[in-house]
């Protein structure tokens, strides 16, 4: 059993920052990416920023936004600044994970609410 716990989401103004944890506990063998996605109202859910072999980020949000790991802690973060009205959304993390018996598998977090208004 693995479970994906998000932490560090709220309410922050335009220009704002915001650090996004993502910490992974349970039967880990070994982590290969781990990932960022986010989902507004009536949209569909969007790759932000991935962390494995490369680093990649979603164009609208590359130069403001940064991921991270800290594999020794099965964690990753994201770290936002100069936030927009338009980054608002639900931010969820993904891992792949592999079992002790190294079978792979997608995890995904249950979402934290980012909301970015004055």
């Amino acid at each position: 059993q693995v479970q994906l716990v998000e932490s560090g989401g709220g309410l922050v103004q335009p220009g704002g920052s915001l650090r996004l944890s993502c910490a992974a506990s349970g039967s880990i063998g070994r982590i290969n990416a781990m990932s960022w996605y986010r989902q507004a109202p009536g949209k569909q859910r969007e790759m932000v920023a991935i962390s494995g072999i490369s680093t990649k980020y979603k164009d609208s949000v590359a130069g403001r936004f940064t991921i991270s790991r800290d594999n020794a802690k099965n964690t990753v973060y994201l770290e936002m600044s100069n936030l927009l009205p338009e980054d608002t959304a639900v931010y969820y993390c993904k891992a792949e994970i592999a079992s002790e018996y190294g079978q792979w598998f997608v995890y995904w977090g249950q979402g934290t609410q980012v909301t970015v208004s004055s």
